[in-house]
């Protein structure tokens, strides 16, 4: 049997190609890092969820040079006080906080003081230009779901005449009910705890300033078929949260929910909103993110 060829490389040979290779493979690293960001496509506006990262980089200006380096428009639900220093980053806050979502609009005892801070927040938020402002259902404590929801459908028609006035979006979250092994979760007691049933509340308030956060990590918990349901709610998006499941940690193969496929979900009905990485980081915080962010810029 014929042999190949031999090829005469010495030491000092492979010592120059070696010295070839590293020198390449730093070259395109530090090109990567310092002419463009971690997400290319740029087809998903993706955010970064503050409450997250608070303990990675607790420094907001830093937290927002971290943001730009990995191609994010927003770091969300943080507090107004700070949306100055995002804009003097480029960067908006995708979505407002507003209540607890312990003591929501389900009650109502709690209408005053819900409306208190939803106005408040809505009226900054249109001030600042920051589009939308969270909401929740609020816990049962004792309250069928009927006479939750038609509390919270009353509460809504009257509080988003004012964030119709101020072109601000109202956007309710469906949380999770099943985890309860850390309090960020999972959420046992909350009311809206389904999909159908925050989008039957949807429905019924009626207006294009009042839609849900689906949060993908939520709805895989509780009713899963998540692609479909994007489908089938795609009139109701207002905006998306990501986190790993089980555990709500990394988007990485250690969790079941196809990423890139629900980003691909996303675009396919024409949702142009925010998605906000709304996992709590296990490991590295940069190195998370990174692969997050790379994974949903489909």
């Amino acid at each position: 049997m014929p042999q190949p060829p031999a090829f005469d490389f010495n030491r000092r040979d492979w010592l120059r190609l070696s010295a070839l290779g590293a020198a390449t493979i730093a070259a395109s690293k530090t090109a990567f890092s310092a002419d463009q960001p971690v997400a290319t496509n740029q087809r998903i506006k993706q955010s970064m969820v503050h409450w997250c990262y608070k303990n990675d980089w607790a420094d907001v200006d830093e937290m927002c040079q971290v943001a730009v380096k990995l191609g994010l428009k927003s770091i969300e639900l943080i507090a107004p006080e700070h949306w100055p220093t995002l804009k003097k980053h480029g960067l908006t806050c995708a979505i407002s906080s507003g209540h607890s979502f312990k003591k929501g609009p389900n009650h109502k005892e709690n209408w005053d003081h819900c409306r208190e801070i939803l106005t408040d927040r809505i009226n900054t938020a249109s001030e600042f230009g920051v589009e939308r402002v969270i909401t929740f259902t609020g816990f049962i404590d004792g309250i069928s779901a009927e006479e939750g929801a038609d509390n919270c459908v009353a509460f809504f028609k009257e509080m988003v005449k004012h964030a119709e006035d101020k072109n601000v979006m109202l956007c309710i979250e469906m949380l999770n009910t099943r985890d309860d092994t850390h309090p960020m979760k999972g959420h046992p007691g909350y009311q809206g705890d389904h999909t159908d049933y925050c989008i039957d509340i949807i429905k019924r308030v009626g207006s294009e300033h009042f839609k849900l956060l689906f949060d993908i990590y939520h709805v895989q918990i509780m009713d899963g078929d998540v692609i479909r349901r994007i489908h089938q709610h795609k009139d109701y998006l207002g905006h998306i949260h990501t986190a790993g499941n089980p555990g709500r940690g990394e988007l990485d193969d250690m969790q079941e929910i196809n990423y890139p496929a629900v980003m691909k979900a996303l675009l396919d009905v024409g949702y142009d909103g925010y998605v906000g990485q709304e996992f709590i980081p296990t490991r590295d915080a940069w190195e998370g993110l990174s692969e997050a962010v790379k994974l949903c810029d489909v």
